[in-house]
């Protein structure tokens, strides 16, 4: 039975790696902590790959683990308790090209700016960020769509306040 569950762990990991990633990246405190954040998301999805009841899509209820993962180490981290358990390396490569000076500004002020929004907004602009549609944003986040969308103008807002002058 393992090794069935790790052939199913394979092939999610194979169809969702980028936009775990992606969720990691945008959490993460240091530059390498993406890759921690990853490893721990693809372990909690793996001890938790039994008890998946199909109830929803295996995409929003990866997106859930993820969020929860990286909300609960930010968490811990602001508590001081920083502390962290060294899985194996999970291989994982970045196959876009790497974004020229000026992206990586621009992603840079963004990133700082979704940091400095609440921890909901946070989750809800991280998915969108994955492209979802409302509907999926607010099956994962337990809120309604018209709730999705007034938040998103709200954030949509503050983002553009925080990142205009970082651009200038």
């Amino acid at each position: 039975m393992q090794r069935q569950e790790e052939l199913v762990l394979k092939k999610i990991l194979e169809v969702n790696k980028h936009s775990i990633y992606r969720i990691c990246r945008i959490y993460a405190a240091s530059p390498i902590e993406p890759q921690d954040l990853f490893q721990e998301v693809v372990f909690q999805i793996y001890k938790s790959l039994p008890s998946f009841k199909e109830n929803a899509s295996i995409n929003t209820w990866i997106y859930k683990i993820a969020l929860h993962v990286c909300t609960r180490r930010k968490q811990q981290l602001k508590k001081g308790n920083g502390e962290t358990v060294q899985l194996e390396s999970i291989e994982f490569e970045i196959s876009e090209s790497p974004p020229n000076i000026h992206q990586q500004e621009k992603y840079k002020a963004l990133y700082e700016c979704i940091s400095c929004l609440e921890e909901s907004d946070q989750k809800i602009i991280v998915l969108h960020l994955e492209e979802l549609p409302y509907k999926k944003i607010a099956e994962i986040t337990n809120l309604t769509e018209n709730h999705i969308a007034v938040k998103m103008k709200r954030i949509r807002n503050k983002l553009l306040n925080c990142i205009e002058p970082k651009l200038k």
